[in-house]
């Protein structure tokens, strides 16, 4: 049986959970088996992540149900090992499991072959001898009926002998097909004959070079299904128009049972491409860092990142399940990491781009200790010991020479609060030979160490500069700067629209020196800048590499309360 740490059975039930329940409540079915069925082609994504959560979710609230992971394996033109691996490991790292062994649809290729000649001598499939591109040009259009093949009306005997030739390799890849003899003019493109079978003599990496024919997608996704007992076959929308040929394909062999198609709204996102193709190109033209890049919506990206599987799986859970295609704001994904981060994440200091500062009325070479809770969100907190000294270091952008009114950072003449130390009043700012403000002098005021800032001073944070530990910091922001990457406009490339500013590297930042040992994967909260992870990928022993997960502002979370 698959597990969540996340289960509240029978809340806030969505309306294929609800019809799940209702059939085990009605003794249809004694318990549900759902399954997740990637294709090996490539990692991943947000997308993904929702239909895991819907049915491995179903699979662990109804007691006695299960959910399958299994591999449509059924092109190995485009599958690798490396994406089976990945696949498996995003949906553990979600929280879920699949029992001893996953399924794959290559396990069921000799009953998907008898089940092709059981249709074959039905009369209900014949090979055809056109090209694809001929398949294509007579399938007719939404107000035209397909023109049917000119191998249609082949006798029973000679499609069973010309399949089992290119079964034996005898024909060259795309020669021949297998195709379904349905309805050239049905108003359902999908029933115009389609393929359930073509040539491609590649080895498989399951089946070694036993096939060089394999089952379409469609033909092998319902077989597979009730081979394996499927009660609730779930998939998006894109699948409804697709029911009519399952059903077919089902009820014309001697399948063991007839699993329920469910289809539900695929998730679409903000500023977020979501095709397998496109994402694939990224990588290939290596305009990202590999699938698992911080800016890319993959499961991988989004775990280097510092995305935590319980903010993707609140996610999941806040969007729902629906019937309607609509666009979801990026911001509800990173408000519900938020919410998981601010409840998990120890707090460290971190400053980005440091300003020195000089506390001109600091004891020479004394040093303070400064204790501070790791997380007050979190009554099971520890405390940790920060180090005060009289140099350090603050954001440059907690300070301005020339503010403006009701700024109430650090500027000449003005006072603020060290956080969790002492109120700072700026006397003095040193500049380069090019004007650049480099060191600002301050003194500090002793008895402030337990007053608090004074009215209208703020807070900013600090880094003991003897003290300090620097890393390199990594920046991400939105991989693209259109909202609604399906409306690009005529002659635009989705590339065309890549953001430049989506990585920004900062080399020098100055960090509280426990960074050092944090280890790769380990997610934290610079106060007041965000929350961060350390890359599993680019850090070392000792010189981390820190990743921004998301910012601390929460605009998606302002714009709810105020509407």
């Amino acid at each position: 049986m698959s597990s969540s740490p996340d289960s509240s059975p029978r809340e806030s039930l969505d309306f294929i959970r609800e019809i799940a329940h209702q059939d085990v409540q009605s003794g249809k079915h004694p318990f549900v088996i759902t399954r997740f069925p990637p294709e090996p082609n490539g990692y991943l994504h947000i997308g993904h992540a929702k239909a895991i959560c819907l049915n491995f979710g179903i699979g662990q609230e109804i007691p006695g149900s299960r959910t399958h992971l299994r591999f449509d394996d059924t092109n190995p033109v485009k599958e690798d090992i490396e994406y089976v691996h990945s696949i498996k490991e995003d949906v553990k790292w979600l929280g879920f499991s699949w029992g001893d062994n996953p399924f794959h649809a290559s396990d069921y290729f000799d009953q998907i072959h008898a089940w092709a000649i059981e249709l074959i001598r039905k009369g209900l499939a014949y090979v055809c001898d056109h090209t694809a591109e001929e398949v294509r040009a007579r399938r007719g259009t939404l107000t035209e009926p397909g023109t049917g093949s000119d191998s249609r009306a082949r006798p029973v005997e000679e499609n069973l002998n010309l399949f089992a030739r290119m079964g034996s390799g005898e024909f060259a890849d795309g020669s021949r097909t297998l195709r379904a003899k349905i309805d050239m003019a049905s108003p359902n493109i999908n029933l115009r004959d389609p393929v359930l079978y073509r040539i491609k003599k590649v080895p498989h990496d399951r089946t070694g070079d036993k096939w060089c024919i394999y089952p379409t997608y469609d033909f092998a996704h319902g077989y597979s299904d009730a081979i394996e007992g499927i009660t609730h076959s779930i998939c998006t929308l894109e699948f409804e128009a697709h029911r009519p040929l399952y059903d077919w394909l089902i009820n014309n062999v001697s399948a063991p049972c007839h699993p329920r198609q469910i289809e539900f709204a695929r998730l679409n996102l903000t500023y977020t491409v979501m095709s397998k193709r496109k994402l694939l190109e990224l990588v290939e033209t290596g305009l990202v860092d590999g699938w698992d890049d911080p800016r890319m919506p993959t499961i991988s990206g989004l775990r280097r990142r510092g995305f935590s599987p319980e903010g993707i799986r609140s996610f999941c859970k806040k969007i729902g399940v629906t019937k309607y295609n609509s666009m979801t704001d990026v911001g509800v994904l990173e408000h519900a990491v938020r919410e998981d981060l601010n409840k998990s994440c120890p707090r460290y200091m971190g400053v980005l781009r440091p300003l020195k500062v000089v506390l001109t009325n600091w004891p020479a070479g004394q040093t303070e200790d400064i204790e501070s809770l790791n997380n007050p969100e979190n009554p099971d907190t520890v405390s940790r010991v920060i180090k005060f000294s009289g140099e350090l270091y603050i954001e440059q952008d907690d300070f301005m020479e020339n503010p403006p009114p009701k700024y109430f950072r650090l500027s000449p003449g003005s006072e603020v609060r060290l956080r969790y130390a002492y109120n700072i009043k700026c006397d003095e700012v040193v500049k380069d030979a090019t004007g650049n403000v480099v060191e600002v002098r301050c003194t500090y005021d002793p008895a402030s160490r337990h007053s608090g800032p004074k009215k209208g001073s703020a807070v900013i944070h600090w880094i003991s500069a003897p003290h300090a530990a620097s890393v390199e910091v990594r920046l991400y922001d939105r991989l693209f700067n259109i909202e609604d990457l399906n409306a690009i406009p005529e002659g635009k490339d989705y590339r065309d629209f890549l953001n430049p500013s989506s990585l920004e590297i900062l080399t020098d930042a100055k960090v509280e020196p426990h960074i050092k040992g944090l280890v790769p994967g380990e997610r934290f909260q610079f106060e007041r800048m965000g929350y961060f992870c350390i890359d599993t990928k680019h850090s070392r022993p000792g010189a981390p590499v820190v990743n921004r997960a998301v910012t601390l502002k929460d605009a998606w979370a302002k714009a709810q309360a105020k509407g």
